[in-house]
């Protein structure tokens, strides 16, 4: 019934009536609470079956079994390149993986591909003093090689997460020759006056990171989290309770909020001289994007990011704003970029129901195709070498090599027709056959290319042929200082070389 206007008792009996409703809708509503707490607390992560195939120190190296997880995919179907994710040093992995309709790895799985992941796992106080250099040509480096030789394929895919998609842009840059295709995913990368809320507040003007490392070592996971909270305060202590008690007879809403919080809850501590290293030379002196970066004394050179690269950024992401990785695409030197920015945030590129509807098909699509063209040009380059090798076979002289029997027979025969000259026919003999054996020897001790040792792909094959160095024989002549400078790299890398020659 419509109040009358000119009742004075009509805000009253208004007001009376919206506190009544309003108490028992929370009357209602906190009787679900017990039920929706329980909810809560039983909800489960990281369910997609995996086995630990490599660790060192503490990280994991986890293989996702799609077979396991229910998966079928036909055999035609199944992409051989595989692809590492390398996730973040902060929090736990499985937000990659956080429920079954909402699992970046199962998307990848759906779509054929082999998938591995990095799990870093907390580091202990002895661990402070890791650097760049340990995570990105260590750790990193020693997985890659792991799954390469586990899949036969001497490059694979990589696709980093945020912090880890920075480093995947290191490695790439650092071992061109064993990555195929990269994709980043709301990584950070060009640090300009970006206008996100990281830059800003990890900006010098503001912050010195050794400050925290001095206190505690290893940079406390607590800290870290105040800290990623504190960027949308109003969301993260009052929005998100608003919208969870409008829901809580929602199950469905209760469970997935009850695997956001406990992801938030459970971060990780950061090594402390890593956090220094990245939040000074990524962030604050943006060396990265200035092509001036180096990490273990090398050198990061983007114009080695010749690979395709996928980047997929959230249009509101206020952590990692677009803007703080597409001007990336224009400073590297490869010809085949594609960017997907997504209407949604940071987290929500992994998590949100519209981009595991859009976005990564669209992803695990664009590696299937990156993989079709690495096939395309190996065969190119296996039938150009057949080729090569049927013109050098063509156009061989080939030399007849007498047998010690033939020889023999000979010598036996010519004794028997003419005994003057036989001393001299036998000598002649043995001569040409001296001459024979030793140009069939040099032909069967012809060095494979220096690009068929493991390690040494198309740039540093450049790099050494250019110098003359264009055989595995050839390469056996130097020593590992000389070649590490010839080819731009670590003495260790080129000892490496050298042990395979």
């Amino acid at each position: 019934m419509a109040s009358n206007p000119a009742n004075p008792w009509a805000a009253a009996f208004n007001w009376q009536r919206q506190t009544i409703e309003a108490m028992t809708e929370a009357v209602d509503s906190s009787q679900a609470v017990p039920d929706s707490v329980e909810t809560m607390q039983d909800v489960e992560v990281g369910q997609t079956p995996s086995d630990v195939v490599y660790e060192e120190n503490k990280l994991e190296l986890l293989h996702y079994d799609a077979e396991a997880a229910g998966i079928d995919v036909p055999e035609e179907e199944k992409e051989e390149i595989p692809i590492l994710i390398v996730y973040a040093l902060i929090n736990r992995p499985y937000i990659l993986d956080l429920q079954p309709d909402r699992s970046v790895v199962r998307r990848l799985l759906e779509g054929g591909h082999d998938v591995y992941l990095i799990k870093w796992n907390e580091p202990s106080r002895l661990d402070q003093h890791l650097t760049l250099d340990d995570y990105v040509n260590r750790y990193v480096e020693n997985c890659v090689d792991e799954v390469r030789e586990r899949s036969g394929q001497d490059a694979i895919n990589l696709l980093g997460y945020c912090m880890g998609g920075t480093m995947s842009v290191m490695y790439s840059a650092l071992h061109p020759e064993k990555v195929n295709a990269l994709g980043l995913m709301a990584a950070g990368l060009c640090f300009e006056d970006s206008g996100g809320v990281l830059e800003e507040w990890g900006s010098d003007e503001y912050y010195d990171p050794e400050t925290i490392t001095e206190t505690f070592g290893n940079v406390p996971a607590e800290y870290l989290d105040i800290g990623f909270a504190l960027m949308d305060p109003v969301d993260n202590y009052v929005s998100k309770y608003v919208r969870f008690a409008e829901n809580l007879e929602n199950e469905g809403f209760v469970e997935n909020f009850g695997r956001m919080e406990r992801w938030l809850s459970e971060g990780v501590d950061v090594a402390g001289d890593t956090y220094v290293e990245f939040l000074e030379k990524i962030y604050q002196n943006n060396d990265l994007y200035h092509n001036r970066l180096e990490i273990g004394g090398e050198r990061v050179d983007l114009d080695e990011i010749t690979m395709p690269v996928l980047q997929l950024m959230g249009e509101y992401d206020h952590l990692v704003p677009a803007s703080a990785s597409k001007p990336f695409n224009d400073v590297i030197a490869s010809d085949d970029v594609e960017t997907i920015e997504y209407a949604t945030g940071h987290i929500g590129l992994s998590v949100s129901s519209s981009s595991h509807e859009d976005v990564w098909p669209r992803a695990s699509d664009w590696f299937s195709e990156r993989n079709r063209a690495a096939e395309q040009r190996a065969a190119a380059e296996s039938a150009s070498g057949a080729a090569e090798q049927r013109a050098a076979d063509d156009g061989a002289v080939d030399i007849e090599i007498e047998s010690p029997e033939e020889a023999a027979a000979e010598a036996v025969e010519s004794v028997e027709e003419q005994t003057d000259e036989a001393d001299q026919d036998v000598s002649v003999g043995e001569d040409e056959a001296d001459v024979a054996q030793e140009a069939g020897g040099e032909a069967e001790a012809e060095s494979p290319p220096v690009s068929s040792v493991s390690g040494i792909g198309p740039t540093y094959a450049d790099r050494l042929r250019e110098a003359g160095v264009e055989t595995v024989a050839d390469l056996a002549g130097y020593s590992a200082a000389e070649l590490a400078e010839i080819a731009q790299t670590s003495e260790t890398r080129a000892q490496d070389w050298l042990d395979q020659a």
